[in-house]
């Protein structure tokens, strides 16, 4: 009875993230929709909107079908009547990720996983196949399995992410803890997977941390140039609010941008165009008013960026190396060799799939080009936090460290000397 319950709670869990992220879009919709039309409005094209919407914050593309009556209105030409929009708001899919993180440590902490992983993920999956069914539109067409199987696989993402490490950690009784004692037997080796892991969890956050900064620098510099696009969109403060909402939701992709930008790859606006330290070169730039913290200029000093990577690396391989040092394993040098190029091969991973994610169409022509491209960021990042991790893990010990160890092993040797005997 208690796994049918954990399973069924997981996939109550399931439907309650899918339900908030939903409502999250549809509030301020609905609230558009009647401001807009008032009541006589027609309600029935509320959900298909909104429902597409969501699909599309979980990576799902969209193929944007101008109708003809609406071509003809505003002259617009018909080679940019029919596009792609495949840059989502990832932070949509980031609260999916979290929110199934936390039911898959729910799951885990109860003592069955593994179901709970499973039931929250079907679940998930049954509410996005019915979002796909139902909101369909002529305007914004998706295809019908990525609509059904994509938010699905994020949401599993984030449970599985959630209840595996939470097993890891505390033990499950089971296969994790059998792949447990088996790298524990592997001696000097044993901490390289675990370590590398945490080192480079400690390096990703460093980095998004400076990327939000980044970010918020821009804000104070430019802020400006935002306002001044906002009020050359000659909107109401309905419309006001609502641009300000969609810039909230692409936070997290203007982060991912600004992690690109400090690691040197930097970043397209468009076909041809690019955005890094080492130089800018933009052409027309849509006025989306949150596109004004883009800096105009570029200066080769602006390189002296790329240590922040190599900073966040450093502070990787300096925790590595504290834990490795107070726990008295992973001594050797190669074992520490592994734990950076483990650190930065998950880093550059990790951005990579940021890289994919952060990237794509933001309308027709040359805007189909827009966002990092993963392979040099993913180049980029995993050689800087390899330089700053390789630093603090492979330099010579201290003096104070080998005094330290001296310290506990003779601690440890009284302690087994004034030992009880039985």
């Amino acid at each position: 009875m208690q796994r049918l319950l954990i399973a069924l709670l997981a996939a109550l869990d399931a439907a309650i993230g899918a339900a908030v992220g939903l409502a999250a879009l549809l509030a301020p919709f609905t609230l558009l929709w009647l401001m807009a039309f008032g009541l006589a409005a027609d309600w029935g094209a509320l959900w298909p909107v909104s429902g597409t919407l969501w699909q599309f914050a979980h990576a799902v593309p969209v193929e944007v079908h101008l109708p003809d009556e609406l071509i003809s209105a505003l002259g617009i030409p018909s080679a940019a009547a029919r596009f792609a929009l495949t840059l989502p708001p990832l932070a949509v899919l980031v609260f999916t990720l979290l929110f199934g993180a936390r039911s898959g440590r729910r799951a885990s902490a109860a003592g069955a996983w593994a179901i709970g992983v499973v039931a929250g993920a079907l679940a998930f999956g049954a509410v996005s196949t019915l979002v796909a069914l139902t909101a369909r539109s002529d305007v914004l067409r998706v295809e019908l399995w990525a609509a059904a199987l994509i938010p699905a696989a994020v949401y599993l993402a984030g449970v599985l992410f959630g209840a595996v490490t939470h097993a890891w950690a505390e033990g499950d009784g089971g296969l994790i803890d059998r792949l447990h004692d088996l790298i524990d037997g592997l001696g000097e080796w044993s901490p390289v997977p675990a370590e590398s892991i945490r080192g480079a969890a400690v390096a990703l956050v460093a980095l998004a941390g400076a990327g939000a900064v980044g970010v918020a620098v821009m804000t104070a510099l430019r802020g400006g140039e935002v306002i001044a696009l906002f009020e050359a969109a000659r909107v109401d403060i309905l419309g006001a609010a609502m641009l300000t909402l969609a810039h909230l939701a692409y936070l997290p992709t203007l982060i991912v941008w600004s992690v690109s930008w400090l690691a040197g790859s930097g970043f397209a606006v468009g076909a041809g165009t690019a955005v890094s330290p080492a130089g800018t070169e933009l052409g027309v730039v849509p006025g989306i008013p949150v596109l004004g913290l883009i800096p105009e200029h570029s200066s080769f000093w602006m390189l002296i960026s790329v240590l922040v990577p190599i900073g966040a690396g450093a502070l990787a391989g300096w925790m590595i190396r504290s834990r490795l040092v107070w726990e008295g394993t992973g001594t050797a040098i190669a074992p520490r060799a592994v734990m950076a190029v483990g650190i930065a091969a998950l880093s550059a991973g990790v951005a990579a799939l940021a890289a994919v994610l952060a990237s794509g169409s933001i309308g027709p022509g040359r805007l189909a080009v827009a966002g990092p491209e993963p392979g040099a960021m993913a180049l980029a990042v995993g050689v800087e936090v390899l330089i700053g991790a390789a630093i603090l893990l492979l330099t010579p010990r201290h003096r104070d460290e080998l005094a330290e160890e001296r310290t506990d092993r003779w601690n440890a040797e009284m302690a087994g000397l004034t030992a009880p005997i039985d």
